[in-house]
């Protein structure tokens, strides 16, 4: 099987092959019939042109055509033009009509010989195209010389631009077609990377959806624990106490009252919560403000006593920030209040130079850490470490209100949001403190 024509776009066009394969022979085969025409009567003469002839043919058969292979080797293909180039220049100074064999001279050339060796080979085959075209005219005079050398300069001129220009088409065909063949790689690849852009915008959308469905059921549960069940279970405590009172009409009435009161305020707070709004207490004043606040009603409800210190420079914080540390405060009482038969509390809201703190320590029973890493608490931590030691147990009792160990989680998930840090220290019989501290750049007000 034949291999394409490799160097020229003349060479590669398969519409051109059966020129370049059966024309030449046919040529040949045509001079050669003239040529027993015009010389049948010079038998001697006539035999050396057939001879000629039939050289050409071989040569052209077994140099080009039995070898295709070879058409891939440009020093071959040199030899093969130059063999040509040779034999067509004998048989013109013979006969001149042997000048049509230059046709086929020039498509072997076209076809087979790189750039610059096309050129050489051009203009060869035009000097024997002048020369067969100035075969009648004498060259015994000055002005038949000139003439001759002007038709040859001619020729070589007009063959070698025309095969410059060939070239040059050749090359700007090929360099638009590496173009080409650049732009459809690269809109391969855009079209590749725009997928894997779609097919990753779809993963992050989905993962966005899903962070954003997560985090909201985070805020719901951190806020139904927080006002929900923290009040109910104040509802609860305040209903007991009013039953074993009954037969107290004064003490009765109080403490039916404060379970209204804790009523009215957690329905309040659990609107503000599907809301997403900031508490009430906040919105009328400062944090300092409201931990007072919430530490008076709840040292109201519970009878035991709570101070309230503020220390460094007040300065205006974020909402996120003064929300997470008034429900650890809010968290932190509502521990004491069930577990840690407290007499006394204190809370303490210190501005730092670079972080905002808030302290929360009662003189309870306490209980034994063990089990609750100050860098990673959960649910798993707290129950790990009611396994470890019963005085742990009392830990995530502490916190049990009806979330089973939710408190501790909400608490340090709130804090680490805010890029801070929670840190619970206690020991058995000697109270227990609850240390939370905001950088200042998360605590900062928004702007």
């Amino acid at each position: 099987m034949t291999s394409p024509l490799p160097y020229s776009r003349f060479g590669r066009d398969r519409r051109w092959y059966p020129v370049v394969t059966v024309m030449p022979y046919l040529v040949v085969t045509i001079l050669a019939a003239f040529t027993v025409i015009q010389r049948h009567a010079q038998p001697r003469s006539l035999l050396i042109d057939l001879g000629l002839c039939v050289v050409d043919a071989l040569w052209m058969l077994g140099m080009f055509t039995l070898h295709p292979a070879w058409r891939e080797r440009p020093r071959v293909m040199g030899v093969f033009i130059t063999g040509l180039i040779v034999i067509m220049a004998i048989l013109v100074l013979r006969e001149p009509w042997f000048g049509f064999l230059v046709i086929a001279g020039y498509v072997f050339t076209f076809a087979v010989l790189p750039w610059p060796w096309r050129l050489a080979a051009i203009a060869a085959i035009a000097m024997v195209a002048g020369t067969a075209q100035m075969s009648g005219l004498p060259k015994d005079t000055p002005f038949a010389v000139t003439t001759y050398l002007v038709v040859l300069a001619v020729n070589i001129l007009t063959m070698c631009a025309a095969a410059w220009a060939y070239w040059n088409g050749d090359e700007q065909n090929n360099r638009r077609k590496l173009a080409l063949d650049e732009m459809n790689e690269t809109n391969r690849r855009l079209e590749t990377t725009l997928a894997e852009n779609a097919a990753l915008h779809a993963r992050l959308l989905t993962q966005a959806r899903q962070a954003g469905v997560r985090d909201e059921r985070q805020r719901m549960a951190r806020e139904i624990h927080d006002t929900l069940a923290q009040g109910l279970t104040g509802i609860i405590t305040q209903l007991q106490a009013a039953e074993q009172a009954r037969d107290e009409p004064s003490r009765w009435q109080r403490h039916f009252q404060a379970a209204t009161s804790l009523a009215r305020e957690s329905l309040s707070e659990a609107r503000r919560s599907v809301h997403a709004l900031r508490p009430a207490r906040l919105d009328e004043g400062q944090l300092s403000e409201a931990l007072a606040d919430v530490a008076r009603r709840w040292s109201q409800l519970h009878g035991i006593a709570v101070e309230v210190t503020t220390t460094g420079t007040v300065r205006p914080m974020s909402a996120e920030a003064e929300f997470a540390l008034l429900r650890l405060a809010q968290e932190a009482l509502t521990n004491v209040a069930k577990h840690a038969r407290a007499n006394r509390v204190g809370l303490t809201l210190s501005y730092l130079e670079h972080e905002v703190a808030l302290d929360v320590r009662d003189d309870g029973q306490g209980f034994e850490p063990t089990g609750l890493d100050n860098d990673g608490l959960d649910n798993g931590d707290t129950d790990r470490a009611a396994s470890t030691s019963p005085n742990a147990a009392k830990a995530k009792d502490a916190d049990a209100g009806s979330g089973g160990g939710f408190g501790l989680v909400a608490m340090r998930q709130r804090i680490e949001n805010l890029s801070g840090t929670l840190q619970i220290e206690s020991e058995p019989g000697f109270g227990t403190a609850i240390s939370a501290c905001i950088p200042a750049a998360s605590a900062g007000a928004n702007t």
